[in-house]
């Protein structure tokens, strides 16, 4: 039976940003900082490479104890035995997938409306990647950002999970998360920081910061 992860600082890995350094070396990093999960991302790598990547990075974070998640790619997220993979709007349908991967595999997906919010919960989705929330470089073909706004209507019409991406960094973590967002999922912030420990240690401690005022405002306990 599947468990739940930790989605508050979700890593998205880019090996062009980690330069010179191994990708393993990053992600162990970053964990030791604080990322809760990992998201492998391979767009240049033929099948049998992004295989052995994903299998190569599996095996490092069952050792650190944190759940892989594979892009795009089911066939690959199953060979190598990661916790799920992460469907954008033109990838396999959710629904599909989920009849392909079983109950026991973590399926996101990408979300940018309320409309396809309530679609991937109904067609079987665990948690959903809000994006882009603002504006971001990383992906050139991602949608409109949604904005603060736009996250909180997708909060409003689901009940799963929401991992938001796009343009996140620590100055705005915290009100991403007072809007609605259950974790932040970052790429460029980690991969290509000097040192990922710290960068993830900075993006946990905003995203602790962020659900603990959303907690005082939900008590009304927050300052006037």
């Amino acid at each position: 039976m599947k468990r739940r992860p930790d989605y508050s600082v979700y890593l998205v890995t880019d090996r062009a940003m980690a330069g010179a350094r191994l990708l393993e070396a990053v992600v162990r990093a970053a964990v030791t900082g604080g990322v809760s999960i990992v998201q492998i991302r391979e767009k240049t790598l033929g099948g049998r490479a992004f295989f052995e990547a994903a299998l190569s990075l599996r095996r490092l974070l069952d050792e650190l104890g944190r759940p892989l998640i594979v892009n795009d790619r089911l066939d690959i997220a199953l060979a190598c035995g990661a916790a799920g993979v992460h469907l954008g709007q033109e990838d396999l349908p959710c629904a599909e997938a989920r009849r392909l991967a079983g109950p026991d595999v973590l399926i996101g997906v990408s979300v940018s409306t309320p409309e396809e919010a309530v679609q991937a919960e109904r067609d079987g989705a665990d948690y959903l990647g809000v994006s882009p929330v603002f504006d971001t470089p990383t992906k050139t073909d991602a949608p409109p950002a949604v904005g603060l706004e736009g996250l909180r209507r997708i909060r409003e019409v689901t009940s799963l999970p929401l991992v938001a991406i796009g343009g996140i960094h620590p100055s705005n973590a915290a009100e991403v998360i007072r809007a609605g967002a259950d974790g932040i999922a970052v790429v460029s912030a980690i991969m290509a920081a000097p040192d990922p420990c710290m960068a993830a240690t900075t993006l946990t401690r905003a995203v602790a910061a962020g659900r603990n005022s959303a907690n005082l405002w939900a008590t009304g306990a927050a300052p006037a």
